[in-house]
């Protein structure tokens, strides 16, 4: 399935399911620069970590924008147990050594979260700096709740940080609403924020505010 959209001083947005061949490290670079500070404490150096989520993103999971062919937003989702992002254990000892990959491996099990029955989990959404602001996250958002109603999800769940207010206003936007918000003002010098916020989308909500 494929939407077009137009945003000024671009071409034709397309939005379509999957990553493209040949693709995976435009993906991987659009999923670091948009949440770089956060897996930075389990992930960095970038020159070690774009590879590993270049090889791990999930091709299935993952909903795309594309301008002109070239890949510019990408949104992912949890179902049924499986992540856009899964990347293994064994390949983050393989890529960072066993003692400082033990430690990121503790790190990233903070970012954990596992879909209940009925539900489909956005892992957040990434877009290109160049082309924010064009409706382009409204978008991959509103791919991202078909593919919740064809998977017969009673309703989307993601976690936003309080570092990202912009993002946490897109889904409010989009019909989202705050659940609950856990403070771990401890993690803050660790991973950068100190809170995060649950938030809902009921699938079959219509559409809210303009794309």
């Amino acid at each position: 399935m494929e939407l077009d959209a137009t945003g000024p001083g671009a071409g034709p947005v397309t939005v379509r399911r999957g990553i493209p061949a040949g693709a995976e490290r435009r993906a991987a670079e659009l999923y670091w620069g948009a949440f770089g500070r956060k897996l930075g404490p389990a992930l960095n150096p970038a020159s070690k970590a774009v590879p590993l989520l270049a090889g791990h993103l999930s091709t299935h999971r993952t909903v795309c924008a594309l301008v002109d062919g070239q890949l510019v937003g990408l949104a992912g989702y949890q179902h049924g147990g499986q992540a856009r992002a899964g990347v293994s254990a064994r390949a983050v000892l393989r890529a960072y050594g066993h003692l400082r990959g033990l430690r990121r491996l503790l790190v990233l099990a903070l970012f954990e979260r596992r879909p209940a029955p009925g539900q489909l989990v956005m892992d957040g959404i990434a877009v290109d700096q160049d082309m924010r602001g064009r409706g382009i996250g409204s978008l991959l958002i509103e791919e991202v709740v078909a593919v919740a109603a064809e998977r017969e999800c009673r309703e989307i769940r993601l976690d936003v940080i309080d570092t990202n207010p912009r993002a946490r206003a897109l889904y409010e936007r989009r019909g989202f609403t705050a659940l609950r918000t856990a403070r771990t003002p401890y993690l803050r010098r660790l991973l950068g924020f100190g809170a995060v916020t649950t938030m809902r989308r009921p699938v079959g909500t219509p559409e809210v505010g303009e794309l």
